[in-house]
């Protein structure tokens, strides 16, 4: 998948890309993502993982991007996938973490770790508790 930009003058320039694969046994939404240095700083990367989820959901699947990721990615996930679940949780704050999963269509493990990350998560009788208030998500 690859994102352009018109101009006027030049027509279409590209600004990066991403690719997936059409069957991964390991839930893999994305394969590797690219946004070129001119266009970085712009938002493009936000764009293209959220067109990896938005396909994702579509599938009716979750998933997670390839792993390793590099610092930057790790970064750029965390980052969004703190906002896509803090958006959910302000609209729907006593759903669980299946609930959230599937609404986003990020595999548990990446919600988990996240919400952990946020401290908005608790782990009691054996399962993850998802633990907001109203006042815990605004802060964040």
């Amino acid at each position: 998948y690859i994102v352009t930009e018109f101009h006027e003058s030049k027509g279409f320039i590209p600004c990066g890309f991403f690719s997936k694969e059409k069957e991964s046994k390991h839930d893999f939404n994305l394969a590797c993502i690219v946004v070129f240095p001119h266009a970085q700083k712009r938002g493009f990367g936000s764009f293209l993982i959220s067109l990896s989820y938005a396909l994702t959901k579509r599938e009716g699947k979750t998933g997670t991007p390839e792993r390793p990721l590099s610092d930057l990615g790790k970064a750029c996930y965390r980052s969004w996938w703190s906002q896509r679940l803090l958006a959910e949780l302000r609209v729907h704050p006593a759903w669980s973490v299946s609930q959230l999963a599937q609404e986003t269509a990020i595999r548990e493990e990446d919600v988990i770790s996240t919400l952990q990350s946020l401290s908005l998560l608790r782990f009691w009788r054996g399962r993850h508790v998802v633990a907001v208030t109203p006042e815990t998500v605004s802060q964040h």
